[in-house]
């Protein structure tokens, strides 16, 4: 079984960043594709950013240029560097795990991962 522990994440001010980290346990957990998501009160959760343990990675245009998706040598944390900041990144980001095989169109829903940490709330104020 996975299991996911995001950290990171706080307040800031609009154009400030935040590094939010996702420590990833269990059984080849090296294998499987990391994605992040955020969610804010009365809003669907939205995709940001996913990376293939190869190194591959796609984000969303909302954060494209501002957020990176990456990882560490031992592929079992992986990182969403935010930076410039806008009120609107403001929410509850999650990271989830999918397993192989599986396709980018698959890594950019939430339905395409199977297990979810309980997340980090991050909120950026103008």
């Amino acid at each position: 079984e996975v299991h996911l522990v995001e950290s990171g994440g706080g307040s800031v001010q609009a154009g400030g960043s935040l590094r939010l980290s996702c420590r990833a346990s269990g059984p080849y957990i090296q294998r499987y594709y990391v994605g992040w998501f955020r969610q804010s009160p009365g809003k669907e959760r939205e995709w940001v950013a996913s990376i293939a343990g190869g190194g591959a990675s796609e984000v969303a245009d909302s954060v494209q240029g501002r957020f990176t998706i990456s990882q560490d040598d031992t592929k079992t944390t992986r990182y969403l560097e935010m930076t410039q900041l806008i009120p609107e990144d403001t929410g509850m980001y999650y990271c989830a795990a999918a397993r192989q095989p599986t396709s980018w169109p698959n890594l950019m829903r939430a339905e395409g991962f199977s297990a979810w940490g309980q997340g980090t709330q991050v909120t950026v104020s103008s």
